[in-house]
């Protein structure tokens, strides 16, 4: 009797020495899972500190492959370091994109037969030039009582910051009416601007800034800005009653995947590596600590068999 009960004592040590090791174990699996977790949320903290100092910064504006026309600029995508275009000169001293050229003359001309009389008043502008229009219209809001920073805000929504400007790409035009050439909304009631708008996507032509997408453009209501995108872009943009930044999120965005963003020098950490870790966590602790769990198991139902 002595023997059995020293038995039973016996097997009562091992079941209580594997329950501790087991407890320790789950302690440990706790530990290492809180410490995957807490680095996974470092992660995306870093993810969520780069995509916002990414946001800050205006990315200079890239031609899409084999898209010239295409070249987005505006304030949040400037004109590229060492821009270079090829001009054409114009007959008043203007200057356009040769490759559109062909397009623009075309539609002048047919303007023309038209009975009409267009005049292209503003075209390419370099860097100079562009930053003496903006600073006019800082001065002219500074006269009206407007402070420095206030005068600036209100001048970039009419006159482009120095830099922003399609003007400097050479693919754009303000075209007025010769016998109205003031640059306000004035110009949608003429002939030429009422022709302009209804034809000007068979050449290639959109009107850029429409009134009813300055919160998108950045920039007022201007009836008199065309810009050269081509003629499928044009017709598809006309079609559609969207502006040029519209049309290119809807066929040329694509979403970018972050897999890989360093938490420190030291410490690193990706969406797919913290995948991988866990699963090779599961496989190699995880499964034989359930292992462990069915033997104990399995032993203490023995020993209640036994007993009974």
């Amino acid at each position: 009797m002595k023997e059995v009960e020293y038995t039973q004592d016996k097997q009562n040590i091992r079941i209580k020495k594997k329950k501790r090791k087991l407890n320790l174990i789950r302690l440990l699996i706790i530990i290492i899972l809180c410490l995957i977790t807490f680095l996974g949320g470092r992660a995306s903290a870093a993810v969520s500190h780069v995509s916002d100092e990414n946001q800050d910064k205006p990315a200079a504006a890239e031609p899409l492959a084999g898209q010239w026309n295409l070249l987005l600029i505006n304030k949040n995508h400037p004109v590229p370091e060492n821009f270079n275009v090829e001009l054409v000169q114009l007959k008043n001293g203007q200057a356009f994109d040769q490759r559109a050229y062909p397009d623009l003359q075309n539609m002048m001309e047919d303007a023309r037969a038209s009975g009409l009389s267009p005049y292209i008043c503003s075209s390419y502008r370099t860097m100079e030039k562009q930053t003496t229009l903006y600073n006019k219209q800082v001065e002219k809001y500074q006269e009206q009582g407007y402070s420095l920073e206030d005068a600036k805000e209100q001048a970039g929504k009419w006159v482009a910051v120095p830099g922003t400007s399609e003007h400097q790409i050479g693919l754009a035009v303000d075209i007025v009416a010769e016998s109205n050439q003031v640059l306000d909304k004035s110009q949608e009631n003429t002939a030429e601007q009422i022709w302009l708008m209804e034809n000007c996507y068979k050449y290639g032509f959109i009107l850029r800034y429409p009134d009813h997408k300055s919160d998108i453009t950045g920039i007022g209501y201007e009836p008199w800005h065309y810009r050269y995108v081509g003629k499928e872009a044009a017709a598809e943009i006309t079609q559609r009653g969207i502006c040029l930044e519209e049309y290119l999120d809807t066929f040329y965005s694509a979403p970018k995947e972050i897999d890989f963003v360093p938490v420190s020098p030291t410490s690193a950490i990706s969406s797919k590596a913290y995948s991988t870790s866990a699963v090779k966590f599961v496989e190699e602790v995880v499964a034989p600590v359930t292992a462990s769990t069915r033997e104990i198991t399995c032993l203490s139902s023995s020993f209640c068999s036994n007993s009974s």
